[in-house]
């Protein structure tokens, strides 16, 4: 008895340690060689204009353009920007235009909001539109776009209109979006 009581031990041990963990080595590949497009010429010095489909990027600045595509702006700020803590009046928007949703994003089901960051100039114009906080499959985009169309009545600062940053949020929900519209 003691005898097979050894053999069986002696059996298990040999046989756990020769056990395979079910465990597949996984092949390794190496990444593809990133293609680098060369830079397109811009319209405006500091601005680099993409295709259709460039998608904005947190913390980057643009352009609004009159044909609506994305414009980034290369260059750093020039003229003072005042938060809205420094300003006596604030900036105020005339109208707030609503973005729609695009197939991808409803296709998806994405849902959320998009922060933007406006400067208003002097004047009333937006001169960048810096993304805070983005959304994919083109959302981002069209807030921009949506936020391009916006006009103010500028903050002044010891009755006199200064430049103001402006944070608008744009929230996209499926429930609010249309079926049939792009």
């Amino acid at each position: 008895m003691k005898a097979l009581w050894i053999l069986c031990l002696i059996l298990t041990s040999i046989l756990s340690v020769s056990a395979q963990s079910g465990r597949r080595v996984k092949e390794v590949r190496p990444p593809a060689p990133a293609v680098e497009e060369p830079p397109k010429e811009a319209s405006k010095p500091g601005l680099q204009e993409g295709p259709a489909n460039v998608t904005a990027e947190r913390n980057q600045d643009y352009f609004c353009t009159d044909d609506g595509t994305l414009a980034r702006i290369l260059e750093p700020e020039t003229e003072q920007i005042l938060s809205a803590k420094e300003v006596d009046t604030r900036a105020v928007a005339d109208s707030k235009a609503k973005p729609g949703y695009t197939r991808e994003a409803r296709r998806n089901g994405v849902q959320g909001y998009v922060i933007l960051k406006l400067a208003v100039s002097a004047s009333g114009e937006i001169k960048r539109v810096r993304v805070v906080r983005p959304l994919p499959f083109g959302l981002t985009e069209n807030a921009i776009k949506a936020s391009c169309k916006l006009k103010f009545k500028p903050a002044t600062k010891a009755g006199k209109t200064v430049a103001q940053w402006v944070n608008v949020e744009y929230v996209f929900r499926l429930a609010d979006s249309s079926i049939v519209g792009p």
